[in-house]
Protein backbone atom coordinates (compact mmCIF):
# COMPACT_ATOMS: atom_id res chain seq x y z
CA UNK A 1 0.00 0.00 0.00
CA UNK A 2 1.42 3.53 -1.16
CA UNK A 3 1.32 6.50 0.98
CA UNK A 4 -1.81 7.93 -0.57
CA UNK A 5 -3.72 5.07 -0.58
CA UNK A 6 -2.49 4.73 3.35
CA UNK A 7 -4.25 8.11 3.87
CA UNK A 8 -7.36 7.58 2.16
CA UNK A 9 -7.82 4.48 4.11
CA UNK A 10 -7.41 6.56 7.14
CA UNK A 11 -9.63 8.87 6.37
CA UNK A 12 -12.33 6.32 5.46
CA UNK A 13 -12.06 4.65 8.94
CA UNK A 14 -12.49 8.07 10.89
CA UNK A 15 -15.35 9.02 8.47
CA UNK A 16 -16.85 5.97 9.10
CA UNK A 17 -16.48 5.96 12.46
CA UNK A 18 -17.73 9.25 12.89
CA UNK A 19 -20.85 8.82 10.68
CA UNK A 20 -21.15 5.50 13.17
CA UNK A 21 -21.14 7.77 16.07
CA UNK A 22 -23.53 10.49 15.18
CA UNK A 23 -26.15 8.38 13.78
CA UNK A 24 -26.19 5.23 15.78
CA UNK A 25 -28.56 6.37 18.53
CA UNK A 26 -27.91 5.97 22.31
CA UNK A 27 -31.05 5.11 23.38
CA UNK A 28 -33.02 3.47 20.57
CA UNK A 29 -36.94 3.21 20.15
CA UNK A 30 -39.73 1.71 18.85
CA UNK A 31 -41.33 1.92 15.33
CA UNK A 32 -44.84 2.00 15.09
CA UNK A 33 -45.14 -1.53 14.47
CA UNK A 34 -42.95 -2.80 16.91
CA UNK A 35 -44.77 -0.79 19.65
CA UNK A 36 -48.11 -2.05 18.28
CA UNK A 37 -46.76 -5.52 18.85
CA UNK A 38 -45.20 -5.15 22.08
CA UNK A 39 -48.42 -3.81 23.45
CA UNK A 40 -50.49 -6.64 22.12
CA UNK A 41 -47.75 -9.41 23.84
CA UNK A 42 -49.72 -12.21 23.29
CA UNK A 43 -50.71 -13.45 19.70
CA UNK A 44 -51.49 -16.87 17.81
CA UNK A 45 -49.79 -18.27 14.74
CA UNK A 46 -52.11 -21.23 13.09
CA UNK A 47 -50.38 -23.58 11.08
CA UNK A 48 -52.73 -25.36 8.55
CA UNK A 49 -50.55 -27.63 5.38
CA UNK A 50 -51.48 -30.92 3.80
CA UNK A 51 -49.16 -32.66 6.83
CA UNK A 52 -52.70 -32.15 8.71
CA UNK A 53 -54.37 -34.74 6.33
CA UNK A 54 -51.87 -37.18 5.56
CA UNK A 55 -52.93 -38.96 9.14
CA UNK A 56 -48.81 -39.47 9.79
CA UNK A 57 -46.55 -37.81 12.08
CA UNK A 58 -45.24 -34.73 11.37
CA UNK A 59 -41.75 -34.55 12.65
CA UNK A 60 -39.33 -36.59 11.05
CA UNK A 61 -35.63 -37.04 11.62
CA UNK A 62 -32.99 -35.62 9.99
CA UNK A 63 -32.42 -33.57 6.62
CA UNK A 64 -35.24 -35.96 5.28
CA UNK A 65 -38.66 -35.53 5.27
CA UNK A 66 -41.07 -33.11 5.58
CA UNK A 67 -39.03 -30.26 3.44
CA UNK A 68 -37.49 -32.53 0.80
CA UNK A 69 -40.54 -35.27 0.66
CA UNK A 70 -43.46 -33.86 -1.66
CA UNK A 71 -46.84 -35.16 -0.51
CA UNK A 72 -48.22 -37.56 -3.00
CA UNK A 73 -51.23 -35.87 -3.61
CA UNK A 74 -52.25 -32.59 -2.35
CA UNK A 75 -55.98 -33.23 -3.40
CA UNK A 76 -56.25 -34.48 0.23
CA UNK A 77 -56.34 -31.20 1.69
CA UNK A 78 -60.25 -31.45 1.88
CA UNK A 79 -61.46 -29.09 5.59
CA UNK A 80 -65.07 -29.91 5.15
CA UNK A 81 -66.10 -27.44 8.17
CA UNK A 82 -63.50 -24.97 7.45
CA UNK A 83 -64.62 -22.18 10.10
CA UNK A 84 -62.36 -19.83 10.53
CA UNK A 85 -64.77 -17.61 13.01
CA UNK A 86 -64.46 -20.65 15.25
CA UNK A 87 -60.51 -20.39 15.43
CA UNK A 88 -60.37 -16.19 16.24
CA UNK A 89 -63.76 -16.63 18.74
CA UNK A 90 -61.50 -19.50 20.62
CA UNK A 91 -58.67 -17.21 20.78
CA UNK A 92 -60.20 -13.52 21.11
CA UNK A 93 -62.20 -15.32 24.49
CA UNK A 94 -58.72 -16.21 25.26
CA UNK A 95 -57.73 -12.52 25.53
CA UNK A 96 -54.81 -13.26 22.25
CA UNK A 97 -54.66 -9.66 20.57
CA UNK A 98 -52.98 -11.10 17.08
CA UNK A 99 -52.59 -14.08 15.15
CA UNK A 100 -50.73 -15.15 12.26
CA UNK A 101 -51.25 -17.63 9.52
CA UNK A 102 -49.04 -20.18 7.46
CA UNK A 103 -50.08 -19.15 3.90
CA UNK A 104 -47.77 -21.19 3.03
CA UNK A 105 -44.66 -23.62 4.63
CA UNK A 106 -42.56 -26.18 3.66
CA UNK A 107 -44.73 -28.06 1.30
CA UNK A 108 -44.52 -25.07 -0.79
CA UNK A 109 -48.79 -25.25 -0.74
CA UNK A 110 -50.66 -21.76 -1.08
CA UNK A 111 -53.67 -21.24 1.59
CA UNK A 112 -54.83 -18.95 -1.48
CA UNK A 113 -55.41 -18.89 -4.71
CA UNK A 114 -51.73 -17.65 -6.28
CA UNK A 115 -52.02 -16.21 -9.49
CA UNK A 116 -48.21 -17.07 -9.63
CA UNK A 117 -47.80 -20.09 -7.34
CA UNK A 118 -49.02 -22.87 -9.47
CA UNK A 119 -49.06 -25.03 -6.16
CA UNK A 120 -52.11 -23.78 -3.93
CA UNK A 121 -55.50 -24.14 -3.21
CA UNK A 122 -56.93 -22.92 -6.55
CA UNK A 123 -55.86 -26.23 -7.87
CA UNK A 124 -58.40 -28.46 -5.64
CA UNK A 125 -61.22 -30.23 -5.58
CA UNK A 126 -62.23 -28.27 -2.34
CA UNK A 127 -64.63 -25.71 -2.82
CA UNK A 128 -64.21 -26.29 -6.92
CA UNK A 129 -60.46 -24.59 -6.73
CA UNK A 130 -62.66 -21.50 -5.52
CA UNK A 131 -61.41 -21.29 -1.59
CA UNK A 132 -58.89 -18.93 -0.27
CA UNK A 133 -58.20 -19.91 3.43
CA UNK A 134 -56.14 -16.97 3.52
CA UNK A 135 -59.13 -14.42 2.83
CA UNK A 136 -61.25 -16.55 5.10
CA UNK A 137 -58.41 -15.82 8.35
CA UNK A 138 -57.79 -11.97 7.75
CA UNK A 139 -61.76 -11.48 7.57
CA UNK A 140 -62.93 -13.63 10.79
CA UNK A 141 -59.89 -11.54 12.00
CA UNK A 142 -61.11 -8.15 11.57
CA UNK A 143 -64.87 -9.73 12.18
CA UNK A 144 -63.31 -9.97 16.10
CA UNK A 145 -61.42 -7.47 16.81
CA UNK A 146 -57.71 -9.56 16.23
CA UNK A 147 -54.95 -8.07 14.37
CA UNK A 148 -54.50 -10.50 11.33
CA UNK A 149 -50.93 -11.08 10.10
CA UNK A 150 -48.86 -14.07 7.49
CA UNK A 151 -46.30 -16.23 7.66
CA UNK A 152 -44.62 -17.06 4.57
CA UNK A 153 -42.37 -20.00 3.89
CA UNK A 154 -39.71 -19.77 1.42
CA UNK A 155 -36.98 -21.28 2.77
CA UNK A 156 -37.80 -25.18 2.18
CA UNK A 157 -40.20 -25.84 -0.61
CA UNK A 158 -40.64 -30.01 -1.29
CA UNK A 159 -42.70 -29.41 -4.31
CA UNK A 160 -40.36 -27.02 -6.00
CA UNK A 161 -37.28 -29.01 -4.34
CA UNK A 162 -35.94 -26.03 -2.68
CA UNK A 163 -33.75 -26.01 0.33
CA UNK A 164 -32.15 -23.38 2.03
CA UNK A 165 -33.22 -21.45 -0.52
CA UNK A 166 -31.50 -23.08 -3.40
CA UNK A 167 -33.09 -24.50 -5.95
CA UNK A 168 -31.79 -28.12 -6.18
CA UNK A 169 -29.80 -29.01 -9.43
CA UNK A 170 -26.89 -28.17 -11.35
CA UNK A 171 -25.58 -25.48 -14.29
CA UNK A 172 -27.95 -23.31 -16.16
CA UNK A 173 -30.50 -25.96 -15.35
CA UNK A 174 -30.62 -25.00 -11.24
CA UNK A 175 -30.02 -21.21 -12.34
CA UNK A 176 -33.26 -20.89 -14.37
CA UNK A 177 -35.23 -22.35 -11.95
CA UNK A 178 -33.66 -20.84 -9.42
CA UNK A 179 -34.79 -17.29 -11.06
CA UNK A 180 -37.99 -18.64 -11.36
CA UNK A 181 -38.69 -19.68 -7.75
CA UNK A 182 -37.53 -16.22 -6.89
CA UNK A 183 -39.99 -14.29 -9.05
CA UNK A 184 -42.69 -16.56 -8.37
CA UNK A 185 -41.85 -15.74 -4.57
CA UNK A 186 -41.51 -12.20 -5.22
CA UNK A 187 -44.91 -12.14 -6.56
CA UNK A 188 -46.59 -14.32 -3.78
CA UNK A 189 -45.27 -11.69 -1.29
CA UNK A 190 -46.46 -8.79 -3.62
CA UNK A 191 -50.42 -10.59 -3.48
CA UNK A 192 -49.90 -11.63 0.32
CA UNK A 193 -49.07 -7.84 1.10
CA UNK A 194 -51.87 -6.18 -1.19
CA UNK A 195 -54.84 -8.23 -1.10
CA UNK A 196 -55.69 -8.43 2.23
CA UNK A 197 -55.56 -5.11 3.47
CA UNK A 198 -52.98 -3.67 6.53
CA UNK A 199 -51.29 -6.67 7.95
CA UNK A 200 -50.17 -6.42 11.53
CA UNK A 201 -46.72 -8.83 10.99
CA UNK A 202 -45.37 -11.02 8.39
CA UNK A 203 -43.40 -13.77 9.28
CA UNK A 204 -40.55 -15.37 6.96
CA UNK A 205 -40.24 -18.96 8.06
CA UNK A 206 -36.32 -19.28 9.03
CA UNK A 207 -35.94 -15.60 7.58
CA UNK A 208 -35.76 -15.01 4.17
CA UNK A 209 -32.03 -14.77 3.67
CA UNK A 210 -30.39 -11.88 1.28
CA UNK A 211 -30.84 -11.10 -2.43
CA UNK A 212 -27.27 -10.94 -2.71
CA UNK A 213 -26.65 -14.49 -1.67
CA UNK A 214 -29.30 -15.59 -3.99
CA UNK A 215 -32.71 -15.38 -2.30
CA UNK A 216 -35.58 -13.71 -3.56
CA UNK A 217 -35.60 -9.67 -2.49
CA UNK A 218 -38.45 -9.43 -0.33
CA UNK A 219 -37.40 -6.51 1.80
CA UNK A 220 -38.29 -3.91 -0.39
CA UNK A 221 -41.80 -5.24 -1.82
CA UNK A 222 -43.18 -5.59 2.22
CA UNK A 223 -41.70 -1.77 3.06
CA UNK A 224 -43.97 -0.80 -0.26
CA UNK A 225 -47.27 -2.25 0.30
CA UNK A 226 -47.27 -2.48 4.45
CA UNK A 227 -45.23 -0.11 5.78
CA UNK A 228 -46.66 -0.51 8.84
CA UNK A 229 -46.58 -4.26 9.05
CA UNK A 230 -43.56 -5.88 11.49
CA UNK A 231 -41.15 -7.52 9.13
CA UNK A 232 -39.45 -10.74 10.63
CA UNK A 233 -37.08 -10.65 9.38
CA UNK A 234 -34.42 -11.68 6.79
CA UNK A 235 -30.42 -11.07 6.76
CA UNK A 236 -31.04 -7.35 6.13
CA UNK A 237 -33.86 -6.51 8.92
CA UNK A 238 -35.57 -8.01 11.71
CA UNK A 239 -38.12 -5.76 13.96
CA UNK A 240 -38.84 -8.51 16.55
CA UNK A 241 -35.89 -11.25 17.27
CA UNK A 242 -36.65 -15.19 17.73
CA UNK A 243 -35.90 -15.51 21.44
CA UNK A 244 -33.66 -18.69 21.47
CA UNK A 245 -35.73 -21.03 21.77
CA UNK A 246 -39.58 -22.88 21.01
CA UNK A 247 -40.09 -23.07 25.03
CA UNK A 248 -42.33 -19.85 24.97
CA UNK A 249 -40.49 -18.19 27.30
CA UNK A 250 -37.08 -16.11 27.35
CA UNK A 251 -34.17 -16.01 30.14
CA UNK A 252 -33.96 -13.24 32.38
CA UNK A 253 -33.27 -10.69 31.79
CA UNK A 254 -34.23 -9.78 28.58
CA UNK A 255 -33.43 -6.39 26.93
CA UNK A 256 -35.45 -4.68 24.13
CA UNK A 257 -32.34 -3.73 22.25
CA UNK A 258 -29.76 -5.50 20.03
CA UNK A 259 -26.26 -4.66 18.21
CA UNK A 260 -26.76 -5.15 14.88
CA UNK A 261 -30.14 -4.69 12.81
CA UNK A 262 -30.73 -8.16 12.00
CA UNK A 263 -30.97 -10.94 14.49
CA UNK A 264 -29.41 -13.99 13.60
CA UNK A 265 -29.61 -15.14 9.91
CA UNK A 266 -28.76 -18.45 10.07
CA UNK A 267 -25.95 -18.15 13.09
CA UNK A 268 -26.77 -20.88 15.27
CA UNK A 269 -23.79 -20.83 18.08
CA UNK A 270 -24.16 -20.72 21.73
CA UNK A 271 -23.13 -16.92 22.30
CA UNK A 272 -25.25 -15.66 19.77
CA UNK A 273 -28.11 -17.71 21.27
CA UNK A 274 -27.52 -16.32 24.39
CA UNK A 275 -27.22 -13.03 22.78
CA UNK A 276 -30.96 -14.02 21.30
CA UNK A 277 -32.06 -14.73 24.50
CA UNK A 278 -31.00 -12.15 26.50
CA UNK A 279 -30.39 -9.39 23.98
CA UNK A 280 -28.01 -6.53 24.83
CA UNK A 281 -28.46 -3.56 27.26
CA UNK A 282 -26.14 -1.17 24.92
CA UNK A 283 -28.07 -2.46 21.38
CA UNK A 284 -28.14 0.38 18.69
CA UNK A 285 -31.15 -1.08 17.56
CA UNK A 286 -34.62 -1.93 18.93
CA UNK A 287 -35.53 -5.56 18.22
CA UNK A 288 -37.66 -6.72 21.42
CA UNK A 289 -37.80 -11.07 21.91
CA UNK A 290 -40.32 -13.49 20.69
CA UNK A 291 -41.16 -16.34 22.82
CA UNK A 292 -42.90 -18.80 20.65
CA UNK A 293 -44.00 -22.38 21.26
CA UNK A 294 -46.82 -25.01 20.32
CA UNK A 295 -49.89 -25.70 22.44
CA UNK A 296 -49.43 -29.10 22.12
CA UNK A 297 -45.97 -29.49 23.02
CA UNK A 298 -46.22 -31.12 26.19
CA UNK A 299 -44.27 -34.29 27.68
CA UNK A 300 -41.75 -34.45 25.21
CA UNK A 301 -43.71 -33.17 22.23
CA UNK A 302 -43.65 -30.96 19.96
CA UNK A 303 -46.32 -30.58 17.40
CA UNK A 304 -46.86 -27.54 15.33
CA UNK A 305 -49.59 -29.48 13.04
CA UNK A 306 -52.37 -31.38 13.67
CA UNK A 307 -51.74 -35.44 14.48
CA UNK A 308 -54.61 -37.78 15.31
CA UNK A 309 -54.64 -38.28 19.26
CA UNK A 310 -52.74 -36.02 20.48
CA UNK A 311 -54.82 -34.22 23.56
CA UNK A 312 -53.00 -35.58 25.76
CA UNK A 313 -50.11 -33.25 24.77
CA UNK A 314 -51.65 -29.86 25.19
CA UNK A 315 -49.89 -27.81 27.96
CA UNK A 316 -51.50 -27.63 31.41
CA UNK A 317 -52.89 -24.81 32.40
CA UNK A 318 -49.74 -24.72 35.05
CA UNK A 319 -47.42 -24.70 32.00
CA UNK A 320 -49.19 -21.85 29.83
CA UNK A 321 -49.17 -19.68 33.08
CA UNK A 322 -45.43 -20.39 33.69
CA UNK A 323 -44.75 -19.14 29.88
CA UNK A 324 -46.53 -16.40 30.64
CA UNK A 325 -44.87 -15.34 33.66
CA UNK A 326 -41.91 -15.95 31.70
CA UNK A 327 -42.02 -14.47 28.59
CA UNK A 328 -44.17 -11.75 28.36
CA UNK A 329 -43.83 -10.76 32.15
CA UNK A 330 -39.73 -10.59 31.35
CA UNK A 331 -40.47 -8.10 28.35
CA UNK A 332 -41.04 -10.49 25.64
CA UNK A 333 -44.17 -11.23 23.12
CA UNK A 334 -45.12 -14.60 23.23
CA UNK A 335 -46.60 -16.43 20.49
CA UNK A 336 -48.77 -19.57 20.43
CA UNK A 337 -48.71 -21.95 18.08
CA UNK A 338 -52.32 -24.00 17.31
CA UNK A 339 -53.33 -26.21 14.62
CA UNK A 340 -56.45 -26.80 13.27
CA UNK A 341 -57.80 -30.47 12.30
CA UNK A 342 -58.84 -32.03 9.54
CA UNK A 343 -62.21 -31.34 9.64
CA UNK A 344 -61.26 -27.16 9.54
CA UNK A 345 -62.22 -26.65 13.32
CA UNK A 346 -59.86 -25.81 16.47
CA UNK A 347 -60.32 -28.97 18.47
CA UNK A 348 -62.49 -28.93 21.08
CA UNK A 349 -59.81 -29.86 23.45
CA UNK A 350 -57.29 -26.81 22.65
CA UNK A 351 -60.07 -24.47 22.38
CA UNK A 352 -61.36 -25.76 26.26
CA UNK A 353 -57.67 -25.38 27.43
CA UNK A 354 -57.34 -21.75 25.63
CA UNK A 355 -60.61 -20.32 27.45
CA UNK A 356 -59.20 -21.63 30.75
CA UNK A 357 -56.07 -20.45 30.52
CA UNK A 358 -57.49 -16.88 29.26
CA UNK A 359 -59.76 -16.84 32.49
CA UNK A 360 -56.80 -18.02 34.55
CA UNK A 361 -54.80 -14.38 33.25
CA UNK A 362 -58.26 -12.28 33.51
CA UNK A 363 -58.65 -13.65 37.06
CA UNK A 364 -54.99 -12.76 38.17
CA UNK A 365 -54.17 -9.41 35.95
CA UNK A 366 -57.45 -7.90 35.24
CA UNK A 367 -58.25 -5.46 38.07
CA UNK A 368 -54.95 -4.12 40.31
CA UNK A 369 -55.56 -3.78 44.03
CA UNK A 370 -53.52 -0.44 43.30
CA UNK A 371 -51.53 1.22 40.90
CA UNK A 372 -49.72 4.28 39.85
CA UNK A 373 -47.59 6.03 36.94
CA UNK A 374 -44.78 8.63 37.34
CA UNK A 375 -41.32 9.62 36.73
CA UNK A 376 -38.62 9.49 38.25
CA UNK A 377 -36.04 7.66 40.41
CA UNK A 378 -38.02 6.01 43.49
CA UNK A 379 -42.07 6.21 43.50
CA UNK A 380 -44.16 4.97 46.05
CA UNK A 381 -47.86 2.73 45.59
CA UNK A 382 -49.98 3.47 48.76
CA UNK A 383 -52.55 0.73 49.59
CA UNK A 384 -55.69 1.99 51.18
CA UNK A 385 -55.73 -0.78 53.90
CA UNK A 386 -52.99 -3.76 54.23
CA UNK A 387 -53.53 -6.12 51.92
CA UNK A 388 -52.12 -8.96 50.54
CA UNK A 389 -50.13 -9.39 47.28
CA UNK A 390 -48.79 -11.85 45.04
CA UNK A 391 -47.88 -10.30 41.79
CA UNK A 392 -45.98 -7.28 40.88
CA UNK A 393 -46.02 -5.13 37.39
CA UNK A 394 -43.82 -2.93 36.75
CA UNK A 395 -43.94 -1.03 32.70
CA UNK A 396 -41.64 1.39 31.13
CA UNK A 397 -43.29 3.68 28.89
CA UNK A 398 -40.93 2.45 25.90
CA UNK A 399 -42.21 4.90 23.52
CA UNK A 400 -39.12 6.64 24.58
CA UNK A 401 -36.76 3.62 24.96
CA UNK A 402 -35.77 1.25 27.27
CA UNK A 403 -33.89 3.37 30.25
CA UNK A 404 -33.75 1.51 33.75
CA UNK A 405 -30.90 -0.81 34.07
CA UNK A 406 -31.53 -2.14 37.47
CA UNK A 407 -34.05 -1.40 40.54
CA UNK A 408 -35.63 -2.56 43.88
CA UNK A 409 -38.94 -3.11 45.07
CA UNK A 410 -39.22 -2.62 49.26
CA UNK A 411 -42.45 -3.42 51.28
CA UNK A 412 -44.04 -1.94 54.26
CA UNK A 413 -44.75 -4.46 55.97
CA UNK A 414 -44.82 -4.58 59.90
CA UNK A 415 -43.81 -2.35 60.74
CA UNK A 416 -40.52 -1.58 58.57
CA UNK A 417 -39.45 -1.42 54.16
CA UNK A 418 -38.28 -5.01 53.63
CA UNK A 419 -36.82 -5.30 49.65
CA UNK A 420 -38.68 -7.79 48.16
CA UNK A 421 -37.48 -7.66 44.46
CA UNK A 422 -34.80 -6.92 42.44
CA UNK A 423 -34.30 -6.79 38.74
CA UNK A 424 -32.26 -5.47 35.75
CA UNK A 425 -34.44 -5.65 32.41
CA UNK A 426 -38.03 -3.48 32.91
CA UNK A 427 -39.00 -2.67 29.61
CA UNK A 428 -42.55 -3.14 28.18
CA UNK A 429 -43.58 -5.26 31.36
CA UNK A 430 -42.01 -7.13 34.39
CA UNK A 431 -44.01 -8.95 36.04
CA UNK A 432 -42.17 -10.52 39.73
CA UNK A 433 -44.34 -13.24 41.39
CA UNK A 434 -43.76 -13.44 44.58
CA UNK A 435 -44.97 -15.12 48.15
CA UNK A 436 -47.96 -13.66 49.38
CA UNK A 437 -47.23 -11.14 51.48
CA UNK A 438 -49.28 -8.06 53.43
CA UNK A 439 -48.45 -4.89 52.66
CA UNK A 440 -49.12 -1.45 53.48
CA UNK A 441 -47.08 0.50 50.94
CA UNK A 442 -44.20 -0.38 48.28
CA UNK A 443 -41.64 1.90 46.99
CA UNK A 444 -40.01 1.39 43.48
CA UNK A 445 -36.43 2.71 43.71
CA UNK A 446 -34.22 3.09 40.65
CA UNK A 447 -30.86 1.64 41.13
CA UNK A 448 -29.32 2.12 37.25
CA UNK A 449 -30.35 4.24 34.58
CA UNK A 450 -29.45 5.43 31.37
CA UNK A 451 -32.00 8.60 31.69
CA UNK A 452 -35.17 9.82 33.78
CA UNK A 453 -37.10 6.66 33.85
CA UNK A 454 -40.88 7.13 32.72
CA UNK A 455 -42.44 4.19 34.63
CA UNK A 456 -46.42 3.78 32.57
CA UNK A 457 -47.53 1.30 35.63
CA UNK A 458 -46.06 0.13 39.16
CA UNK A 459 -48.64 -1.96 40.01
CA UNK A 460 -49.91 -4.94 42.71
CA UNK A 461 -52.34 -7.59 41.76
Amino acid sequence: MNFRDFILTLCVIFLTKAYTQKTLPTNPVPNKAQLAWQKAELGAIFHYDLHVFDNKKYRQTGTTGNRINPIPNHQIFNPKQLDTDQWIKAIKKAGFKFALLTATHETGFALYPSEVNPYSVKTLKWRDGKGDIVRDFVNSCRKYGIQPGIYVGIRWNSFFGVYDFKVNGTGEFQKKRQAYYNQMVEGMVTELCTQYGPLFEIWFDGGASHPNLGAPDVLPIVKKYQPDCLFYHNNQLAEARWGGSESGTVPYPCWATFPTPYSHAGDTSTDHRNLLKHGDPDGAYWMPAMSDTPLRGYNGRHEWFWEPGDEEHIFPLEELMHKYYNSIGQNSTLIMGLTPDPRGLLPEADVRRLEEWGAAIKKTFSKPIASTSAKGDQIVLSLNNPQTISNIVIQEYIAKGQRVRAYSIEAYTKGQWKIIAQGESIGHKRIHQIQPIEVEQLKLIIDQKILPPIIEQFGVY
